[in-house]
Formats: structure tokens, sequence, C-alpha cells
């Protein structure tokens, strides 16, 4: 990248030329628009951003965006950035991915990055399926979700990211809606301007495998009340969701974890010489 880079950025500024190939009317692209959006609102220039993602049809994120990034393995997103967050905490980590990605093969390791309280805004498209490896139910799925994979729907109880976030210790929790871009920008710029693990979930539709999901403008509404700092009232709110309230649910005040860079680390001895033989 240029070091002659303006001032000032418009979100088309931080969209790479690689053009996304997510399928037509995919909610994803407006997560992108309203990623775009956000970080061209808090004035970050590329060289500032790194943006980490797992596998899944929204993982292929980084790609789309001019900025660092790293399209890591399924399920580790997360660790990734935060070897990154911590190597270079000057850099504002992004992470991306979707339910599958993130609550199935990656969801031990949400819980322990929502403890851990790192620095990193951690993005979750949610769609309810398996798009990219065509159309199984996901974590999220309800369990009477009809498919020609699953007859009948999977049968077990869904997993609720709010609440496992709120539980596990996310110091931003969050819902938005992909089909509301100037929404879903503002709640993306709270949550990577506040400190500590933000988790957002964005309902992203897969109108491909789940033509269903055109409704979800129907339904998703603005949360009734405003954003609390104690955790046991976002608690008892959280509990009584109905899936579709739409902004931010808690922001907490805990202290994010901080690592000293470049501290030199020595040993008494040479480790290396008790393993040869």
């Amino acid at each position: 990248m240029s070091a002659r880079v303006p001032s000032k950025l418009k979100a088309s500024d931080y969209k790479s030329d690689t053009r996304p190939v997510w399928c037509p009317g995919c909610g994803d692209f407006h997560v992108l628009h309203s990623l775009t959006r956000a970080v061209a609102q808090i004035a970050l220039r590329p060289e500032e951003i790194a943006v980490i993602s797992g596998i899944g049809c929204s993982s292929r994120i980084p790609a789309y965006l001019n900025c660092y990034g790293f399209h890591g393995l399924h399920g580790r997103a997360l660790p990734l950035a935060t070897g990154v967050k911590v190597a270079r905490p000057d850099l504002t980590v992004i992470c991306a991915g979707g339910d599958g990605d993130g609550f199935s093969i990656g969801g031990n390791h949400l819980l322990h990055a929502c403890r851990r309280n790192i620095d990193i805004t951690y993005i979750v498209m949610d769609n309810e399926v398996y798009g990219m490896t065509k159309g199984q139910p996901s974590p999220t799925t309800a369990p009477d979700w009809d498919s020609k994979i699953a007859p009948g729907g999977p049968g077990i109880s869904p997993f609720y990211p709010l609440v496992i976030a709120l539980a596990s210790g996310a110091n931003f929790v969050a819902r938005a809606f992909s089909g509301d871009p100037n929404g879903t920008a503002q709640i993306l710029v709270d949550a990577i301007e506040h400190p500590g693990f933000s988790f957002v979930q964005i309902l992203s539709p897969c109108v491909t495998f789940r033509p269903d999901q055109r409704e979800w403008k129907k339904q998703v509404h603005p949360a009734p009340v405003t954003p609390t700092s104690d955790a046991a009232q976002a608690a008892r709110r959280v509990m009584t969701d109905d899936g579709f309230n739409i902004g931010v649910l808690y922001k907490g005040s805990r202290e994010p974890y901080r690592q000293t860079v470049g501290q030199e680390i020595r040993f008494d001895r040479n480790i290396d010489e008790e393993f040869l033989i």
C-alpha cells in the first residue's frame, strides 16, 4: 500500500479490487459495505486495520478489503486474531466469520476469547445454515427447519450466541441486521471503539439455501431498551429475546487484556541442550 494515504477516506477506499463471489441477494454484501463505512467513520487508515477470518462464505471478506488480512483455518480465526493483537497492539483487529465457523468448530475459541477480553471485534454473519457446503443445518438452525439434508429438522436446541458471549465475559454484545446497513455500520463503530472483546452477531440472510429468510426484514425490530452495563440485567433481557431485537445489548467496563510487546524473554539455561542425545 502507498504511504500517501489521504487523511479523509471514503468507504470505497477500503474495498479491494477483488470482486465478491457471494450469491446474488446474500446479506454479506451489505455487511462488507457496513464494515467499510464503519472504519471510514472512525477514520482508520488501511494500514492500521487487520481483518482475520476462518472458512466459509462470510470468511472471504478479507480478500474484499484494502487492509491487512489473513484467511485462516476453519474455526481458528479467533486464535489468529488474538496472536495478531498481542503482537501488534497498535493495530485495530477485526475478526469475521459465520455461524458454522464461529459457533461449531470454533465454539471453544469463542468462549475463551470472550473470557480473555483482548481488544478484538468479532463479527459473526449468522444465516443459520452452512451455505458454502450446500445447506446443512448450522448450530443456530431451528430444530424444526426441514431440508433434504436434514428431513424434519436437526431436532436439537439451537446455539444462542448473545447468551453465550455475555456469559463468557464479552465486554460488548450486540446484534445487527445486514438489511439495515446504516444501523449495522453504527453498531460496528461502537463495537470497534469499545475497549475489550466486542461480539456482534449480524443476521445475514442466505437466500440461496434459506429463501424463507427474506422475511427477516419484516421480523427485525429495534430493541425496546437501551444498552446496559449491568451483566445481570443484560442476561435477563437476552433470555427473553425473540432473536430479532436489533441493537447493543451490553457495554461492559472490564479492563481489556494488555500485553507488553518487545519484552525480552531470557532463560537461565540452554533448554535445547537438554534434548540432545
